[in-house]
């Protein structure tokens, strides 16, 4: 294998953000602090005398419309584009402090988060990045939703979504190790139904989302467009994958398929893979070759 090491990185200056919870609607003022090497993500409660949640796979909790982190009965929701905007930017010890029980949902993107590491740049620490190394295929299957990951070199993905009308079926295929999140899947929305809208607020969901945070579908179109990509919709589940997948605690060296999956499928298949040793390994180099034989692609959305 041709690799070399890369070291861990954190944020080089403290950063602040303000807003509201997607689906509590409450007002949330959130501080991401360096972390030293070593010390991985961890969400830090300040209403709640500084109580710490680590971001992995132990303390995942139940998850539907947004995965979310419980430990000793604290919660910390809607933590995916987050955890996101850290694999895809590169960054891996972070202090992430909030004052409410869901992290702001901002723009509903992943955007915001990058533009502000951007701005305050980034910090290479002493310690060898380590990487999960798939060794053997992992397969989460229900009904006809699939997500699965096997050895491959760099960090593919292939995703392909399919719902009702206006999306349709959208695919996206790249490779996470060339370094063209920022551009490609960091500015994808979240979005969802307005029909839909009267019955999530019911099940005491939504209650901060606005135009200004997600794109809003109608059975006819997009409410509030024009969309960012062509195919946002497809672009924003890989921003969720490489969130949820954060939970590994590293970042995944392999390939990625999914199907019509969603959070519970893919924290799912987390759980899968970090149960059997054998399906991986740890490693602080990856094929280079990956990164640097083609950039990351992208395939035109697919419509039945």
């Amino acid at each position: 294998m041709s690799g070399k090491p890369h070291y861990e990185r954190t944020i080089a200056s403290e950063i602040s953000f303000s807003g509201i919870g997607l689906h509590s609607g409450a007002p949330v003022t959130m501080r991401l602090i360096p972390a030293a090497a070593g010390s991985g993500i961890v969400f830090r409660r300040t209403d709640l005398d500084g109580f710490e949640i680590p971001a992995n796979n132990r303390n995942v909790a139940k998850v539907s419309y947004a995965t979310s982190l419980m430990r000793q009965g604290v919660l910390i929701s809607t933590t995916e584009h987050l955890l996101s905007a850290f694999i895809g930017y590169g960054i891996d010890n972070v202090i992430v402090e909030i004052d409410n029980l869901e992290l702001p949902i901002l723009d509903g993107s992943a955007g915001p988060y990058v533009t502000e590491f951007e701005r305050v740049g980034s910090r290479q620490q002493r310690r060898k990045r380590e990487y999960i190394r798939v060794l053997k295929e992992v397969e989460v299957r229900e009904g006809d939703k699939f997500i699965g990951v096997y050895p491959g070199t760099g960090y593919q993905i292939d995703y392909l979504i399919d719902f009702p009308s206006p999306i349709g079926r959208e695919r996206f295929l790249g490779d996470l190790e060339t370094g063209a999140y920022t551009d490609l899947i960091a500015p994808a929305r979240t979005f969802g139904w307005k029909e839909d809208e009267a019955k999530l607020r019911d099940m005491g969901l939504i209650r901060g989302v606005s135009e200004q945070s997600a794109i809003i579908l109608t059975r006819t179109g997009v409410q509030n467009g024009p969309l960012r990509f062509p195919d946002e919709f497809v672009r924003h589940k890989v921003l969720d994958l490489i969130g949820d997948l954060a939970l590994a605690g590293r970042r995944i060296q392999g390939r990625v398929v999914a199907e019509r999956a969603g959070h519970a499928m893919h924290t799912a298949l987390v759980s899968q893979l970090m149960k059997d040793r054998s399906t991986w390994e740890l490693t602080h180099v990856y094929d280079e070759e990956a990164a640097e034989s083609e950039a990351f692609a992208r395939l035109q959305p697919v419509h039945a």
